[in-house]
């Protein structure tokens, strides 16, 4: 199953014209296959989730997250400057990166998507400041919106970790070469 490409997180370009070749004229550098190559990269796949200033729930699903330092405890995850979830996010106080289990496609698709209604039905707990934790994930990052940097056509947050908690699903969803993947031979947590 293909993951469909988040418009929230879309590594493609945002600015300038590309032909169907993924090519940008005379610039040479084919986009397409550069995203294709990304794809050999393994990730994990997470739901990033916070309140808007009026209080809603907000949710992306993203890719880019990564850890950044143990001391202090620093997070970092990107959006693309054409998210129409980019200033909710960037005003936010707290976020939490929700680390998806295995048995959570349907839901990265959810988030994935540009449907208003993405947490109806989606079982959640609060976390800081309100924050909505997505319950049945492997893990979840309560964080601090530290800091912001510009990184070509997309948003890089920096999240101080506040609370941290692992989930009861020991298998993570994968992505690799634009599909959902399993983890075989998963070694026991603890």
């Amino acid at each position: 199953m293909s993951l469909p490409t988040p418009p929230d997180n879309d590594p493609g370009p945002q600015t300038g014209a590309i032909d169907s070749a993924g090519l940008k004229p005379d610039s040479g550098f084919n986009y397409r296959d550069f995203r294709d190559t990304l794809g050999c990269f393994a990730t994990g796949v997470t739901v990033v989730t916070a309140l808007s200033s009026a209080g809603r729930p907000i949710g992306v699903t993203i890719s880019s997250f990564n850890s950044v330092s143990l001391d202090p405890p620093l997070i970092l995850w990107s959006l693309s400057l054409n998210s129409p979830n980019l200033e909710a996010f960037r005003n936010a106080d707290h976020y939490s990166v929700n680390v998806l289990a295995n048995d959570q496609q349907e839901l990265s698709n959810r988030f994935a998507s540009r449907r208003n209604d993405r947490f109806v039905d989606i079982p959640t707990r609060p976390g800081l400041s309100g924050i909505p934790l997505i319950e049945g994930c492997c893990a979840w990052f309560e964080c601090s919106n530290e800091a912001h940097y510009p990184g070509g056509d997309h948003l890089i947050f920096v999240g101080r970790v506040e609370r941290f908690s692992k989930g009861r699903a020991e298998s993570p969803l994968i992505f690799f070469n634009a599909r959902y993947c399993l983890l075989d031979n998963v070694p026991p947590v603890g």
